[in-house]
């Protein structure tokens, strides 16, 4: 029996080194026993010989996985991973085979690992701590799996001019400002009280809350109750979620629009942002109340702004073609834009797209959010990086997430592709008509998607 000892639960570096020894002298997993924690040394990896192991013939893929995988909290993690290596050398499309139990298996830790990173960026809660450096602040987090060290750099980039602290049983993380501290674990008495600021987050929460859009299930499965006890919002989900149908009530006697035809004409008169100003008119989405299937694209473009209708210039005819090609009948989908307005650069007579910014996303997302109050689609396909913006409440990378079910916040149920407009764009006919297949792969999976969730 061959035993390794790595640094940490979550030690990729550490494990990559001794899987390719491992590989290298030809050990199965079943003789190699895995061990986490600080030790003098790896005894695989000072074995004599072995500590230059040549690199593994492992497709990208697999990199991807292990990176994962390894912060999964399966002690079977590691002898998984070491089992797809030697069997990926005879089989290259191993991970593709979702009926093989080990793919399907490696595959399922994946998820659960990234579904644990979302939530802990999502659910964290700092805590302002005075000290005599100046504001240092503090949260504290239970993660399912060993994901601290794989999220730190998202903190670090949004919070990069802030001292930081994340507690955790097994480890904590600190920001001074320049550079990261992994320390040990703490408990939740280490972790500060209440702050002035919960009282006004909490606040905030309450204002934003949009009963028409509840769905408790839904709310329930993208916020888990086992979260509520750190989230200083919790206190007053029950209170809302009790008082949802009568406040619902309230709105619609107080003249908020019942229905897409009442919100269309108040969109009309739209002046949330700058963008009223020069654009000929606001660009409403459209389609059957009852629509199991919501595109959600940009913003208009200079056709869409002179008709005053969605999708109609060039890329809206190369999505009909697509949606066509997919089995999806346009007029039974909701068609809109995440910014109802048309943003451009004049040239002369010529009129040049400008992609909006975040300020034009956010003043349009209140009525993104009545169209979805209203339409309740079973799938919201985001086309480009910002619907994907709007919906998810974050810069999102296409190539990343792309062609797979996200949750989106209000319990809606979404799926990333590309804008249609990406497709006109490119110039090589073999890789236009590549990307075109694609395209249309990803709109027969969130029909099918769709499908499942109507059912």
């Amino acid at each position: 029996m061959r035993r390794v000892r790595l640094a940490h639960p979550a030690d990729l570096e550490g494990f990559r080194h001794a899987l390719r020894a491992l590989v290298a002298e030809g050990t199965p997993p079943a003789e190699v026993l895995w061990e986490t924690g600080p030790q003098e040394a790896l005894p695989l990896a000072e074995a004599p010989g072995l500590a230059d192991a040549p690199p593994l013939a492992v497709p990208r893929r697999f990199a991807e996985l292990a990176e994962a995988v390894v912060c999964h909290s399966d002690p079977a993690r590691f002898a998984l991973l070491h089992e797809a290596a030697l069997r990926l050398r005879a089989d290259r499309r191993l991970l593709e085979d979702r009926a093989d139990p080990l793919a399907d298996r490696l595959l399922a830790l994946e998820k659960a690992v990234g579904r644990d990173i979302h939530k802990m960026r999502a659910f964290v809660r700092f805590r302002e701590l005075a000290d005599p450096e100046g504001p240092h602040f503090v949260a504290w987090f239970e993660p399912e799996h060993h994901i601290l060290r794989a999220n730190c750099g998202f903190f670090i980039r949004r919070f990069a001019n802030h001292r930081w602290t994340i507690l955790t049983p097994e480890a904590s993380a600190h920001w001074d400002g320049a550079r990261l501290h992994i320390l040990p674990g703490a408990t939740k008495a280490d972790a500060p009280g209440e702050d002035p600021l919960e009282a006004l987050w909490t606040g905030y929460y309450r204002s934003i809350f949009n009963p028409a859009r509840l769905k408790v299930a839904a709310m329930a499965g993208e916020m888990p109750k086992k979260y509520w006890k750190n989230l200083p919002e919790a206190a007053a989900i029950p209170g809302l979620v009790a008082a949802a149908s009568a406040r619902t009530a309230e709105m619609l006697e107080a003249g908020q629009p019942a229905d897409l035809a009442g919100l269309a004409a108040a969109a009309a008169r739209c002046t949330r942002c700058p963008l009223h100003g020069p654009a000929s008119r606001t660009v409403f989405g459209e389609g059957p109340a009852d629509a199991r299937l919501m595109l959600v694209g940009e913003q208009p473009g200079d056709q869409e702004d002179l008709e005053g209708r969605p999708f109609v210039g060039p890329a809206g005819q190369l999505l009909d073609l697509c949606l066509a090609e997919a089995g999806i009948d346009r007029a039974r989908a909701y068609v809109t834009n995440a910014v109802k307005h048309f943003r451009f650069v004049a040239t002369g007579r010529r009129r040049l797209h400008q992609s909006p910014d975040a300020s034009h996303i956010e003043a349009c997302r209140w009525w993104l959010d009545q169209e979805l109050a209203l339409v309740r689609p079973a799938l919201v396909v985001m086309l480009g990086a910002s619907a994907g913006r709007a919906l998810l409440g974050r810069p999102v990378t296409v190539g990343r997430e792309r062609g797979r079910e996200l949750g989106l916040p209000g319990g809606w149920r979404g799926f990333l592709t590309v804008h249609p407009s990406f497709l006109l764009r490119i110039e090589n006919p073999e890789a236009a008509a590549a990307e075109r297949a694609r395209f249309v792969a990803d709109l027969r999976a969130a029909q099918a998607l769709a499908q499942a969730r109507a059912a």
